[in-house]
């Protein structure tokens, strides 16, 4: 049994796929219904604030996979996820099932050079602050032998069925609606990227090594390239000439006033003001995968998510 923290979500969507594809039987686990057909998925409503939906939700689970978000508000990251974390890690403890922790890489703080799975925590947001506590948190558990688990990282992802994507919104989405990209700071910074079924196959592969346990671990993430590259790269593939807007950070500061994700956003904007280096080479060589090259993610979406508008 595979539960699943957070279904609905697009990380969540990503490793449910890959699970149905190989035929496991998964329990989704979420405040809000998510519509399943088949025999061996299930859907449970549970509030993972609430420790007892979250022990019933988990009864069964060989594997449970944390893949939930709390919004872009800072209050809820500071007083839902210290909550949600130990939940997850009671009941890990109670079932003695393993659990996989989905995490970003806010805790890496401004990192010049490589960003690798030993690089330091050294958070400069609030968010930082708070997925520097709790990955801490979740790894003093699995190394005092507490529970067995991993955590598997992921840079800023594109291909998402929700839309959300900042890359997505910025550049494909639009290209694909015959519209101006738009771009965060500098494009002559280099940039990588996740594509989101690399990251519900990297979740994939980790729940079905229980050698994986004990580490930190980087999905499966393509070499960096700089945002003019990218733009260039999805124009051609779109048909379309490569224009875009750069947003910078005056601009996203307005914006910000009226809308939560920017504000969110603003607090992360150190990303796009330097070379941003996200090195997946342990898990590739571990798991002898190659993540999807830019072309070829981008090309899939252009026929498929986002076509182009006629």
């Amino acid at each position: 049994m595979h539960v699943i923290f957070g279904a609905g979500g697009t990380t969540a969507n990503a490793l449910t796929r890959e699970l149905l594809n190989n035929h496991h039987t998964i329990r989704l686990v979420s405040r809000r219904p998510v519509t399943t057909t088949g025999t061996n998925i299930s859907w449970l409503k549970a509030d993972l604030m609430v420790y007892e939906e979250v022990v019933n939700a988990a009864k069964g689970a060989s594997v449970i996979y944390l893949c939930n978000g709390v919004g872009y508000k800072k209050q809820d990251w500071k007083e839902r996820w210290p909550v949600i974390m130990q939940n997850a890690l009671d009941v890990a403890k109670k079932t003695g099932a393993r659990l996989l922790f989905f995490d970003n890489t806010y805790m890496y703080g401004r990192v010049i050079g490589p960003m690798t799975e030993s690089t330091p925590y050294n958070p400069c947001s609030v968010g930082g602050e708070v997925r520097a506590r709790i990955a801490t948190q979740f790894m003093q558990e699995v190394k005092s032998g507490n529970i067995a688990g991993a955590i598997a990282r992921a840079p800023t992802f594109y291909g998402t069925d929700s839309r959300q994507s900042i890359v997505d919104k910025l550049v494909i989405e639009r290209f694909a609606g015959h519209q101006k990209a738009r771009w965060f700071g500098d494009p002559r910074y280099i940039h990588n990227f996740g594509y989101l079924p690399d990251m519900g196959k990297g979740l994939y592969l980790l729940g079905q090594d229980p050698r994986a346990d004990g580490q930190v671990w980087h999905l499966p993430t393509a070499p960096p390239i700089t945002g003019r590259k990218f733009i260039e790269l999805a124009a051609e593939i779109y048909g379309t000439e490569p224009a875009f807007f750069r947003i910078n950070k005056p601009l996203l500061r307005v914006a910000s006033l009226f809308n939560e994700a920017a504000a969110s956003q603003l607090e992360m904007f150190y990303n796009w003001e330097q070379d941003y280096n996200f090195v997946s080479s342990k898990f590739e060589q571990y798991f002898n995968v190659q993540p999807t090259s830019y072309a070829e993610g981008i090309r899939q979406l252009s026929e498929g998510l986002y076509k182009k508008d006629s």
